[in-house]
């Protein structure tokens, strides 16, 4: 049994904290596989007293990104708003991008599928909503492509979102030249011949965004 004394409650939620603000530094620089023991000895605790707070890594990652994420959210509400669904879209994919370039762990949060995350599966919920209403109205407006599917998107971002990383410690706007490459393919353009069929599945970019994140050397 753990100390219930009201110093005890002190002294375990002074923990917590030192533990979410410490893990926040460290998934920052090093990404969401950084070692525990690693945020452990920079807090100044023992593994025991993080395991006891967070028993999983996911749990960890949980309480520290649960309320960073916000600002995503927003960002696509604001997105599906516009009447111009490419303006709405590619405003939307750049303030994403900024926030990847600017946190790794925020990168690796919004370009894998890291399972038992509560945070992290509404997130990706929202951002896939969001992609998909602004990919749907782009077409109807005939701004974006026909034969674009949303899978085609999430999957590309994910990958360009995965060389942030690289490319910020290069030069910090490094990543803006590449997606704005990538958002130019997005346009309609009758000339354009027909992507080759048949594109990803939504089961199939899941296993393929799993396998980036198991290959990503984080």
């Amino acid at each position: 049994m753990g100390d219930r004394s009201p110093a005890g409650r002190r002294d375990a939620q002074r923990n917590r904290k030192l533990l979410t603000d410490t893990a926040r530094e460290v998934f920052a620089e090093q990404g969401l596989h950084a070692p525990l023991d690693v945020i452990a000895r920079r807090a100044g605790v023992g593994n025991a007293t993080l395991y006891r707070h967070f028993p999983t890594r996911a749990a960890l990652v949980d309480e520290v990104f649960r309320d960073a994420l916000t600002e995503t959210t927003a960002a696509g509400e604001r997105a599906r708003t516009a009447h111009d669904a490419w303006t709405g879209l590619t405003e939307y994919v750049r303030t994403v991008f900024a926030s990847l370039a600017a946190d790794r762990g925020t990168n690796d949060l919004m370009t894998t599928n890291l399972k038992g995350v509560a945070s992290l599966e509404a997130i990706h919920a929202h951002n896939r909503e969001t992609i998909d209403e602004l990919r749907r109205r782009g077409q109807e407006q005939g701004t974006v492509r026909p034969d674009l599917t949303t899978e085609d998107l999430l999957f590309m971002l994910a990958a360009l979102g995965r060389t942030v990383p690289a490319l910020t410690a290069v030069a910090p706007d490094a990543w803006f030249r590449p997606l704005t490459l990538l958002l130019d393919g997005l346009r309609a353009d009758p000339a354009a011949p027909p992507l080759p069929a048949p594109a990803l599945s939504s089961d199939q970019l899941g296993t393929v965004l799993l396998t980036m994140g198991a290959n990503s050397g984080t």
